[in-house]
């Protein structure tokens, strides 16, 4: 726990003072209220992934410094999710990176980790045995989309107050159990680390936002996410592959289902962005039920009240992977289950018939 409360700390100090400090951040205020993914009402900071990545920068540093053995493991994992993160700040202050350009960084970050710490997928798990995977030509491209993929996913579900960052907190947490059970120390402490900084940044994103993830934090979580999960199940053979699947799956299934609804079901590019995502549908079908419409109050709370719903609905595959991470044949139940969960949910509430057990009232709020 050493390393999750030191990077807290220093994370939650640095957050504070980029608040405080906001002045001189103006180039990275976000003040567009009018976007079809937008829910603020007035300026805010979008560069909490700043304190993020010093923070795991920091913390890094004296777990090398306390146990030398994690040195190489752990300069290496941050030189690597650098790439991942320089593409996302840099939009945050300019505005000016495409997304297809931060995308190819994150893709950089991913072959960076596979040159580096042998992140790659090898195997390929099923209930009655494993795929292992030999060649270069299948192992690079299939480790580079899988990374970039989560480190976009990330991204992808970063539209409220605390939701991507309280998601994947839990799936850290997750990473950190299993990575004990195994005696895996470098998986360990690094899940405890970006945990950590995720935490100490909540503190001031939660309820009110105080400050944004934006791009750069939701990249590095989301890269750190997955180079972790793919390290944690390529290090350690008695994991399921199909554990990193169904942990990760949240983020992951939004992210292809998205892609698919704006190619197939309106005819648009995948990567345009737009309003219909299940965490906004939630928002704008489901939350505003509760709370009024338009004013900068009750938008506020619409905000906060939103993530709590895909908080829970996160869970519904994280504590599964959590418990079953040897079982193959009952994670890949799961991934189905969760999955046609998804589907039933997002189709119930795109046709105006949500669940009424999702409508909370006001009274039950206090």
């Amino acid at each position: 726990m050493f390393s999750f409360l030191v990077s807290f700390v220093v994370s939650a100090l640095l957050t504070l003072l980029v608040i405080k400090q906001v002045i001189l951040h103006a180039p990275a205020l976000d003040s567009n209220f009018g976007g079809v993914q937008k829910v603020h009402a007035h300026s805010v900071a979008r560069i909490g992934g700043l304190p993020i990545f010093l923070a795991v920068t920091i913390s890094a540093g004296i777990s090398a410094w306390r146990v030398p053995a994690l040195t190489h493991w752990l300069v290496a994992l941050v030189f690597c999710s650098f790439a991942a993160f320089i593409g996302g700040i840099v939009e945050d202050y300019t505005g000016s990176v495409r997304a297809s350009r931060r995308l190819v960084l994150t893709m950089v970050a991913a072959l960076l980790g596979y040159l580096l710490l042998d992140a790659k997928v090898g195997r390929i798990d099923f209930p009655f045995g494993s795929l292992h995977l030999t060649s270069v030509w299948i192992m690079l491209p299939l480790t580079v989309l899988a990374v970039a993929g989560i480190a976009n996913a990330i991204n992808i579900i970063d539209g409220f107050n605390g939701l991507a960052s309280v998601v994947t907190i839990f799936m850290l947490a997750s990473l950190a159990y299993v990575a004990l059970q195994v005696g895996d120390m470098f998986i360990l402490v690094t899940a405890l680390m970006v945990a950590g900084a995720t935490a100490g940044f909540l503190i001031w994103n939660y309820p009110v936002g105080l400050i944004f993830l934006g791009d750069g934090g939701a990249y590095f979580i989301g890269f750190m996410l997955g180079e972790l999960a793919l390290l944690l199940v390529m290090r350690n053979p008695q994991v399921s592959t199909w554990y990193a699947a169904l942990l990760l799956i949240y983020p992951a299934f939004e992210t292809v289902f998205s892609a698919y609804r704006r190619m197939f079901v309106r005819g648009k590019s995948p990567a345009m962005p737009d309003g219909i995502h299940l965490h906004s549908l939630i928002f704008r079908r489901i939350v505003q039920w509760t709370v009024g419409r338009k004013e900068a109050r009750a938008l506020m709370k619409r905000n906060a009240r939103t993530s709590p719903y895909l908080w829970f609905f996160s869970l519904m595959a994280v504590i599964p992977a959590t418990v079953f991470w040897q079982n193959t044949a009952v994670l890949i139940i799961f991934c189905l289950l969760f999955i046609i969960s998804y589907v039933w949910l997002y189709a119930r509430i795109v046709r105006f018939k949500s669940p009424r057990w999702l409508i909370w009232h006001k009274k039950d709020w206090h």
